[in-house]
């Protein structure tokens, strides 16, 4: 059942979006874009939120997020040349973590191409522990604001 909503994902159950202009490179011998790529566009998406969004400078941050699970559904293929939007929300905002979805979409058609999760860790830079008190206030703030309500969640 899970798997059929997440195929009915559409761009206005997220709150984020980022387009990605595939590469002639993106692609497998199968002539579509390789499931590594999926990965690659979901940490893209994640990060770019989490920069612009949550004041996070990874560099320089006393936290980092650590991916503790990712898991992709596929659901047509993209290949190139294709521009995707990806789009994101949170799903769960916890303490010390935060699970992602991701949804992508190929310009201009409306199904769902893949729909992805991913799970950070926000855990103390050393000893690589999560904060006692959690993750940090702005971390907090940016994503719930992508938080999606019960009734949208899975």
């Amino acid at each position: 059942m899970a798997h059929t909503l997440l195929k009915n994902r559409r761009r206005t159950d997220y709150r984020f979006s980022l387009e990605y202009r595939t590469r002639w490179i993106d692609n497998d011998m199968y002539d579509h874009m390789n499931n590594s790529v999926y990965y690659f566009l979901f940490d893209s998406i994640v990060n770019s939120y989490l920069i612009q969004h949550c004041s996070l400078h990874p560099p320089t941050s006393d936290s980092i997020g650590l991916v503790v699970h990712s898991h992709c559904d596929y659901f047509a293929p993209v290949g190139f040349p294709a521009v995707v939007d990806l789009c994101l929300r949170v799903n769960k905002l916890g303490k010390s973590s935060v699970t992602y979805e991701i949804g992508v979409f190929e310009k201009g058609v409306e199904e769902v191409k893949a729909v992805g999760n991913f799970i950070h860790v926000f855990v103390e830079r050393e000893g690589r522990r999560p904060a006692v008190e959690g993750m940090a206030e702005n971390l907090k703030k940016g994503l719930g604001a992508i938080v999606v309500s019960e009734q949208a969640k899975l």
